[in-house]
């Protein structure tokens, strides 16, 4: 008897050790982003990206799963995408993304891909004679 009461408070204990440990992994946040330049290392593109209402240069950073993401493949200079994932120091890593009209952006980044779309149609419009 005192056996099982010994495990039983062995994997209760180890429970709570795993829940608090699950805490310190950090939440998804939602975050708007255009492509700033073309890609060039798919695993790290650059990007103006909107997180709460705040701009900044950044990183996107995509793990294997979202490499392989046919989404990802086909990602060009100014795409818009609205994406789910973590804030981290060298950049933003990528969980979850989803390619939006430009529209559907917030309006702290419209302004952005409005003229990154200008920009790049006239450094294509010599190209189409």
């Amino acid at each position: 008897m005192r056996c099982i009461v010994l495990s039983a408070m062995g994997m209760f204990s180890a429970a709570i050790i795993l829940a608090g440990h699950s805490g310190l992994a950090q939440e998804d946040v939602v975050a708007y982003a255009v492509v700033s330049e073309p890609p060039k290392d798919k695993a790290r593109v650059s990007a103006k990206i909107a997180i709460e209402g705040n701009v900044s240069d950044t990183k996107l950073l995509a793990p294997e799963a979202i490499l392989n993401n046919l989404i990802w493949k086909k990602l060009e200079i100014c795409h818009a995408m609205k994406l789910e994932g973590q804030k981290m120091s060298d950049g933003f890593r990528v969980s979850s993304v989803r390619v939006i009209d430009g529209a559907m952006l917030p309006m702290v980044l419209q302004g952005i891909a409005g003229d990154c779309l200008l920009k790049k149609a006239l450094e294509m419009a010599p190209l189409v004679d």
